[in-house]
């Protein structure tokens, strides 16, 4: 079996109750939900409410309706960013914004000029939360903020920057890509106005899946519109919460098994799956140190990142260090702009890129052991050319 480092793109493996819940509900099931009144379809529905339940649960939420399932977190993000921002708006980010963010923000602004202002930050990622303040103006009506990047890992404070946001009354999204399973989120004592999360990295869950926790009142315009299993006789979205931003027939598979990765990470908990990360990204930051020439980027203080590291080695571009781990090491890490080019800009690797490893709850002292080996050998190998 490979070295999986790669865990902040997508998390791997799954746990084997997740696939053996989503096969047992297609074997088994198969009916979609809210389109039927029969046997199979009614179980459906109860599957998919309780998945909203214990997403609730886990970060706090008050309303169960108010959880929109999405095929990824990209599509909540542009949910909320095009459902709230109008021409003439203003929008505060980070400067670490996945793509995710950015394109949608910066598609508005050339097509309905909104205005975008960017958070400063060190070349760390560490935000100062009085910083977004200063950037606050009338017609202010988002803030956007990542909770931890997928670059450098660095976690932003939330929490401070939404206590600044909800005394300015400015609605404040958060993307937690990184974070959610990972890390501790209460979307009340963290300030969230809005949760976007996904399915398939830390929550273990499959791809396709995603959603967005509402935790405020909103007037958000549908990014879709279309069939929603009720109502049919309206011409229009309906308004009651989900059925106004979830249209078409839902990833039921995908959402069962979400239900069934959550009910796994609750078996855990998520301190447990945080401390044991904390250990195996300290452990990883002092192991990497010993490789010749390596540069790491972002925080060495585990406390303020998670399982993310980006690095460089002198003298190999990461195209070559990700295929040599890959070809002959059977590792696998992500090499590139990791769809984040602002992050790369504040660490100063815009033409470069990184090599970065993902750490996941699955991964072991040894993974990290097999890849520190694999680093020195190919430093190695490029002091004497023989890496092209």
């Amino acid at each position: 079996m490979p070295i999986y480092l790669d865990n902040a793109s997508t998390s791997y493996p799954k746990p084997n109750v997740v696939i053996d819940t989503m096969a047992s509900y297609m074997k088994k099931i198969g009916a979609t939900a809210g389109r039927g009144a029969y046997k199979n379809a009614k179980e459906t529905d109860n599957l998919l409410f309780n998945c909203r339940k214990i997403i609730c649960k886990l970060f706090n939420g008050s309303d169960p309706n108010k959880v929109i399932f999405t095929s990824n977190i990209t599509e909540s993000l542009n949910l909320v960013i095009n459902g709230l921002l109008k021409s003439g708006d203003h929008v505060i980010v980070s400067s670490l914004e996945h793509n995710a963010v950015r394109r949608p923000l910066k598609t508005l602004e050339r097509d309905k000029k909104i205005q975008i202002s960017i958070t400063p930050c060190t070349t760390t990622g560490i935000t100062v939360p009085a910083d977004v303040e200063k950037l606050i103006r009338p017609n202010t009506k988002l803030i956007v903020f990542t909770h931890a990047s997928n670059v450098i890992g660095t976690i932003q404070p939330i929490r401070e920057i939404g206590k600044i946001a909800k005394n300015h009354k400015i609605p404040l999204l958060v993307d937690s890509a990184q974070t959610a399973g990972a890390y501790p989120i209460d979307v009340v004592k963290d300030n969230i106005d809005y949760l976007a999360f996904t399915g398939h990295k830390s929550l273990l869950g499959p791809t396709g899946t995603g959603g967005l926790l509402i935790n405020c009142d909103t007037h958000m315009s549908p990014l879709k519109s279309g069939g929603t299993g009720g109502d049919s006789k309206n011409p229009y979205q309906p308004e009651g919460f989900p059925t106004k931003y979830e249209t078409g027939t839902p990833n039921t598979a995908g959402i069962v098994g979400l239900g069934e990765s959550l009910n796994y990470l609750s078996s855990i908990g998520i301190d447990k799956i945080r401390k044991k990360e904390e250990e195996l990204v300290d452990y990883a930051l002092k192991r990497l140190l010993e490789v010749e020439g390596i540069k790491i980027y972002g925080p060495r203080d585990t406390k303020k990142i998670v399982g993310v590291i980006s690095f460089n080695l002198s003298n190999l571009s990461v195209e070559e260090i990700a295929r040599e781990l890959d070809s002959k090491y059977d590792i696998a890490v992500r090499a590139g702009l990791h769809c984040a080019p602002t992050a790369h800009t504040v660490i100063d690797t815009l033409d470069r890129g990184t090599v970065r490893i993902g750490i996941g709850y699955f991964n072991k002292k040894k993974d990290i052991d097999i890849l520190v080996k694999a680093l020195k050998s190919i430093s190695i190998e490029a002091s004497k050319g023989k890496i092209s």
